[in-house]
């Protein structure tokens, strides 16, 4: 009896894919601006690539912190050749800019709230040593 081959949700076949990308095309493995519409010139290239994974795929990667500090200073978008096809226009460059400002003050915020957590729990523990300590003074003489 064979075991069946575990499918891959559309996620891990999105990151499959992308690695795939970042291989054959050095736009994606350099997180150049890519040009609008580079989901056809992808499906025109791959054409039996699923469809929802390809978006996925486009998805990750351009929501990357990588691609979204590229995009804040970039001018120019190019297709899957390295050709300069179309431009950054200040609307995604400044949205590109908010979303890394918004992504890495939320990571600041969850390590602060995390050193918070260790620092009460540490807190915690030491309060918790000192009353068995007590505990065990007040005892002995009993």
């Amino acid at each position: 009896m064979t075991t069946p081959t575990p499918v891959p949700s559309p996620a891990q076949a999105a990151r499959v894919l992308l690695k795939q990308l970042q291989a054959d095309f050095e736009v994606f493995r350099q997180a150049k601006p890519l040009a609008i519409g580079i989901d056809k010139q992808l499906i025109a290239k791959l054409p039996d690539v699923n469809r929802k994974v390809l978006r996925i795929a486009l998805g990750m990667h351009t929501n990357s912190l990588r691609y979204l500090k590229v995009m804040e200073k970039a001018t120019e978008r190019f297709n899957l050749e390295g050709q300069v096809d179309g431009e950054v226009t200040d609307t995604h460059r400044s949205h590109a800019a908010q979303t890394v400002r918004e992504r890495l003050k939320k990571e600041a915020d969850q390590r602060r709230a995390e050193r918070a957590a260790q620092q009460a729990e540490e807190a915690r523990r030491q309060s918790e040593e000192k009353l068995h300590q007590l505990a065990a003074k007040f005892s002995r003489g009993r």
